[in-house]
């Protein structure tokens, strides 16, 4: 195992937090070298020093994304922390169709991952809208860091497992059998989630509108206070008046420092 020098651990994690906002503390050292020793010997390095010269060398993100994919968990799956999806078809769907008056909804999915959480909130807003949904523009941005997740997001195959929490009639309307254990998304519904990589550590958001949803949910676990202050903030500002967020139910965001209003367990909403 290569050893890392404490210089060469504070200036990958320094840059680990510069470009993802993912903060590791000193007792993440073995972990590090653990998850990044693969990477540094695929590239025949003898040093983390000259692996960190790599990394600032990579214009493209895909050495960034690869290093994200090492040090993060993308554990996710369809219907995850169901209370959000209950809620959202119950009381935020019923109200955002009475208001919005262009039936322009806007609904982004800002942590992607391999694309179950943005492929459920798709089956939920074709079901949820039925006969009336060529009426409205409902397509969904889905965004991550991790450039390899957003192809497998793209790909949209499943295993038969990975489907047992979703409804049947679902699985029939929604899902292509490709054999007797993988399943892939049906183009229709791929063509309803747009996918793109994403840096939730952008100083200004680039969109042009305002969203009406937005799902972050599982991100901040990562960053420390300061980073994490100042993406709420920005989330706030993506929002229509209205408009709610939801976070990860092992989130919270401090209600004495935050324009949010708390509406229940990880379902914030702007005012």
């Amino acid at each position: 195992m290569i050893h890392i020098s404490e210089d060469e651990f504070r200036l990958i994690t320094d840059f680990i937090k510069e470009h993802s906002g993912i903060h590791l503390k000193d007792e993440k050292k073995t972990l590090l070298v653990g998850r990044l020793g693969s990477i540094v010997r695929d590239h025949n390095l003898n040093s983390f020093m000259a692996y960190y010269q790599l990394l600032k060398k990579d214009k493209e993100g895909k050495e960034l994304s690869r290093l994200i994919d090492k040090i993060t968990t993308n554990h996710t799956y369809f219907m995850r922390e169901a209370e959000h999806f209950s809620f959202l078809t119950q009381d935020v769907l019923p109200y955002l169709k009475r208001s919005i008056q262009n039936k322009d909804l806007r609904v982004w999915c800002a942590a992607a991952s391999s694309g179950e959480e943005p492929y459920t909130l798709a089956i939920l807003l074709a079901d949820y809208f039925k006969n009336e949904a060529f009426l409205w523009d409902k397509k969904l941005l889905a965004t991550d860091l991790s450039l390899s997740v957003l192809e497998e997001a793209k790909r949209g195959v499943y295993s038969k497992e990975k489907l047992s929490a979703l409804p049947k009639i679902w699985v029939l309307n929604y899902f292509n059998k490709i054999n007797d254990h993988q399943f892939q998304i049906k183009e229709s519904l791929k063509k309803e989630v747009i996918f793109r990589r994403f840096n939730l550590l952008e100083p200004q958001f680039p969109f042009k509108k305002k969203f009406h949803i937005i799902f972050c949910r599982n991100v901040m676990i990562y960053f420390d206070h300061e980073t994490k202050a100042q993406l709420i903030s920005k989330l706030y500002d993506a929002l229509e008046p209205g408009g709610y967020l939801f976070i990860g139910h092992s989130e919270s965001i401090s209600r004495e420092s935050t324009k949010f209003k708390y509406i229940k367990p990880a379902v914030y909403r702007k005012v």
